[in-house]
């Protein structure tokens, strides 16, 4: 069993003790602190909290126990049930409600779920916010309401809707064209909420030819629910059948959107967002911003219309944050979140669904086509497992220091930027792991860069000390006609004890 906490929220497995599964203990505690804080933090003069959920089998569960609890700290909670996360965020700014809880675990397998947390303005906590409601949440400051001061219940489920409507209503998506396409649309939602919503958007578009497949809300995903192309071999198989003219794969939660091909071949997920990007900026030229580990094809596109491209710390709450900054008209990361500030600062599959397909209309090209329009990059993500005692801190600022002269950021972690590729390391927020991407003109020459930069020291031998054993690899490495010495992540930092065999012995060197 599995409990994170951290400032995005609380997520885990369902069942265990408490405080090692995610139990309704733990959820009344989390659900409790947060209450509190938006209690002394809102501007907006409600009382009301807004709470969806996604379709996973753990949803009713944990949303009875969160609006039970919402109530017992005396808010009034508006209950739109089922509903995506894009959705949930809309809700809470078009009821002037104080906050929100998304009852959602993203792109995790069915066992897991999680509450996540937003303002008033439907946008999840920053940092310093998510830091308090876990300081609350240990301390146990919070203090229930009297029988006189309960809160209220009201269901509502007119959100999704709503959500449509809002979509509909945005400028830039034009129904009339998508109309006149008369385009074949395939969609996979994974049996959760998309199954509800993408098909009442995709009629209200105009599209007449939908193949749905995963789209009975059941939580019994059918796949592992993360859109990669490793997990997406039926939708893929429909598609290489002729059957559509483009797919929409979308997570249990619907903020993330991949697509594929008419022929059955991945669009691409670091390209939904430059899509997107391509036709908004045509039409509204302005900044854009996407993280660190996003695509550099944004960039490309972006200084095509003569504008700025800006890049920020992993998560979505750094994105908005830095698209507010600098006047963003588009952003979002590069798994498939498309941020539209027209819209609302939230990651929305629907938003992206319904720009792409007003551009595709517009372009009158094959989808296939207009990917090729675009810089094709290629990106591999990778990672290096570390003991918990290891100092990854230290170890990303050997790096910094090693590239010193190279284009450096390091906003989150080290990203370092060469002529024509570049890499990004960074320490997870919950595992003693170095996330490593990288990006380059070809998918080869991607995983070369991370053949060149990080060594994972692995031979067999004799039994020697661990020091020694380092020192002979440095050596090796070195005078192999590399420019940079490696760094060596091991020794006293965990990796392995010094007295070890080397048939064991695992040391990673990053160059």
């Amino acid at each position: 069993m599995t409990l994170i906490k951290s400032i995005s929220g609380i997520r885990g497995t369902i069942g265990g003790g408490a405080g090692v599964g995610l139990n309704p203990l733990d959820i009344v505690k989390f659900t409790s602190a947060y209450a509190t804080l938006i209690r002394k933090t809102c501007t907006v003069k409600s009382n009301k909290i807004v709470v969806g959920r996604d379709a996973r089998i753990s949803g009713e569960m944990v949303k009875n126990v969160v609006v039970g609890t919402l109530m017992g700290m005396g808010w009034d909670v508006i209950d739109i049930d089922l509903a995506s996360t894009p959705t949930t965020e809309l809700a809470v700014t078009m009821e002037g409600a104080s906050g929100g809880i998304i009852l959602t675990a993203s792109h995790n397998p069915k066992q897991w779920n999680a509450l996540k947390l937003l303002n008033e303005r439907g946008e999840f906590l920053n940092a310093a916010e998510g830091n308090e409601v876990l300081r609350i949440a240990e301390a146990e400051e919070f203090e229930f309401a009297d029988v006189d001061h309960l809160g209220s219940y009201r269901k509502d489920l007119t959100y999704n809707q709503k959500h449509i409507d809002s979509v509909l209503a945005l400028n830039l998506v034009d129904v009339e064209a998508i109309r006149k396409a008369n385009f074949r649309v395939a969609i996979d939602c994974v049996n959760s909420v998309g199954g509800i919503i993408l098909p009442e958007l995709l009629k209200q578009l105009g599209v007449q030819h939908i193949e749905k497949l995963y789209c009975e809300p059941t939580g019994d995903f059918q796949h592992n629910p993360e859109p990669l192309e490793k997990n997406l071999g039926d939708i893929m198989n429909l598609m290489k059948g002729g059957k559509a003219d483009v797919a929409f794969v979308v997570d249990p939660d619907v903020d993330r959107l991949a697509m594929i091909c008419e022929d059955g071949k991945m669009y691409g997920e670091e390209y939904t967002l430059v899509s997107v990007a391509d036709y908004v900026l045509k039409h509204t030229p302005g900044n854009t911003v996407s993280n660190l580990s996003s695509t550099r094809a944004l960039r490309d596109v972006t200084r095509k219309y003569g504008k700025e491209y800006f890049a920020s710390a992993v998560g979505e709450v750094n994105v908005t944050t830095k698209m507010k900054e600098v006047g963003a008209v588009i952003g979002g990361e590069g798994n498939g979140g498309v941020i539209y500030p027209e819209s609302h600062y939230g990651r929305d599959a629907l938003v992206g669904i319904a720009l792409f397909l007003s551009h595709l209309a517009h372009e009158g090209k094959k989808v296939s086509e207009l990917r090729a329009t675009y810089p094709s990059y290629f990106m591999a993500k990778n990672r290096v497992d570390l003991t918990p005692e290891t100092d990854v801190d230290a170890i990303l600022a050997k790096v910094k220091e090693l590239y010193k002269d190279e284009e450096i950021n390091d906003i989150d972690g080290v990203k370092i930027d060469f002529a024509d590729k570049w890499v990004h390391l960074r320490k997870s927020n919950t595992e003693p792991i170095i996330r490593v991407y990288s990006e380059a003109s070809t998918p080869e020459e991607a995983e070369e860069i991370l053949r060149e930069r990080i060594r994972d020291g692995k031979e067999d031998g004799p039994e020697q000390c661990c020091d020694s054993w380092c020192e002979e690899q440095i050596s090796k490495y070195s005078t192999n006609g590399r420019p940079k010495p490696p760094i060596c992540v091991s020794g006293t930092d965990g990796l392995f004890t010094p007295g070890t065999s080397s048939v064991s012995a695992r040391a990673v060197f990053l160059f």
